[in-house]
């Protein structure tokens, strides 16, 4: 349907109309839903490229393209360039919007989880609880967005070696996604996942199990066998495996 769309929307509006270019980014997010990162990279930069010249660089629809470029380049591990173009849209964010405005701290959290990438733990926790106390304030404690803030917060927690204080963050955002969302929604999963990381830090290595049995097997029905979200779910399933020195079973999920 998407393609569709760009086909369609190029031969009768043309290539540079804005809205070509938003069903370009929208190709782009189905993409890189399903783990095609290069080719949304080119349709972002697509998407991108055009914005700047009909809206300028600083139209709150050009910044959205810019933080959805910045996505994909950290999807595919170029944390510098990704960190560089999620600087430029929080600064844009913050001078249009305001640093209060919930898409402000959606980039303030997308900042934060590029820094974490590149080991920059004290950075990312100090915007990581920017993020969330502006999204409790704006949006509430049960908000999907919310919670989801609350689960990077965990995660960067866990890196730092904060287990305790990781531990009990984790489950809050992993029961409000459930409640919201729903417990096969990709989001949910993915907190089930980082619950199981921080269970594994403390060694509590059958509950950990349990949660990532139960990602993997959740992301095989909504994203498929190859996805690299799933193939990452096998990767911990298969370490976690390898920790309790049950090799054989680890072996086949390497």
């Amino acid at each position: 349907m998407a393609r569709k769309a760009v086909a369609t929307r190029q031969d009768v509006l043309g290539a540079e109309h804005l809205d070509t270019l938003m069903s370009l980014g929208i190709l782009a997010s189905v993409l890189q839903g399903q783990g095609k990162y290069e080719q949304a990279e080119e349709m972002n930069r697509r998407a991108l490229e055009g914005r700047e010249k009909a809206l300028g660089k600083e139209h709150p629809d050009t910044l959205t393209s810019v933080g959805n470029l910045a996505l994909v380049l950290r999807c595919q591990g170029k944390y510098e360039q990704a960190e560089e173009m999620n600087r430029r849209v929080l600064e844009g964010r913050e001078k249009a919007l305001g640093k209060e405005h919930p898409s402000t701290l959606t980039s303030v959290n997308n900042l934060a989880s590029v820094l974490q990438y590149q080991g920059k733990y004290e950075q990312a926790e100090e915007m990581s609880r920017r993020a969330l106390e502006g999204k409790e304030k704006a949006l509430g404690k049960e908000h999907p967005d919310t919670l989801t803030s609350v689960g990077n917060l965990a995660l960067v927690l866990q890196c730092q070696g904060k287990y305790e204080q990781a531990e009990g963050d984790e489950p809050t955002s992993t029961g409000g996604q459930e409640k919201a969302l729903g417990k096969e929604h990709p989001d949910t999963l993915t907190s089930v996942d980082n619950l199981a990381l921080v269970l594994r830090c403390q060694g509590k290595y059958e509950q950990a199990e349990e949660m990532n049995r139960r990602a993997l097997e959740g992301k095989e029905k909504a994203l498929g066998k190859e996805h690299p979200d799933t193939l990452a779910s096998v990767y911990r399933l298969a370490y976690l495996l390898y920790q309790q020195e049950q090799y054989q079973d680890a072996l086949p999920l390497y």
